[in-house]
């Protein structure tokens, strides 16, 4: 039998306001996240990329319920192979990477190993054949945790060089933005 969050699921498509609609949805029962979560980072699941798309909208308003899940979101990253749900959960990362560093003790506190998963991932989708909103999320988040790991902004600037001309607009934007932040 299908939960309440899955019957929702079946009826979200890519319209942004039905997105957000299923997002307020589980911002107005928060006993529905633990299940989002869980549905995420479950590929074989038919809904698993709609799931994705609601935590991204959700992780703007309550990024902090995500703490408790943080090891099982961090590890199971690399179980992401569709784009649809990767893009939003590269966004997530930026999102958990940002709120780590700010200076407010309310932020988001990842592990040593939560952050090498991040690490992990944002390389990951960085130099495979990922789209490139993946991509440029993959870029900055990089770029934050270059600020704290001495070996990841190098690493970064011999991708981002390498890979310049083969790539949109939109990626070569992200990737000046970053280079000339590095130099």
């Amino acid at each position: 039998m299908l939960s309440e969050l899955q019957k929702k699921l079946d009826y979200v498509n890519a319209y942004r306001e039905n997105r957000l609609k299923a997002a307020q949805d589980v911002l107005e029962n928060p006993s529905l996240f633990s299940e989002l979560v869980s549905i995420c980072f479950s590929p074989e699941d038919k809904n698993n990329h709609k799931a994705c798309w609601i935590l991204e909208f959700v992780s703007y308003e309550e990024l902090n319920w995500l703490q408790p899940h943080l090891d099982f979101f961090c590890s199971n990253l690399k179980v992401l192979k569709d784009e649809s749900a990767m893009r939003p959960i590269a966004k997530v990362v930026q999102l958990l990477v940002k709120s780590h560093y700010k200076k407010n003790e309310n932020g988001i506190k990842l592990s040593e190993e939560n952050l090498q998963d991040c690490i992990e991932a944002s390389f990951d989708w960085l130099i495979n054949d990922t789209k490139v909103a993946t991509k440029a999320y993959s870029i900055r988040t990089l770029y934050i945790l270059g600020n704290h790991y001495d070996w990841i902004h190098p690493e970064l600037k011999v991708i981002l060089d390498k890979d310049f001309g083969d790539h949109t607009a939109a990626y070569k934007a992200v990737a000046k933005e970053v280079l000339k932040k590095i130099k």
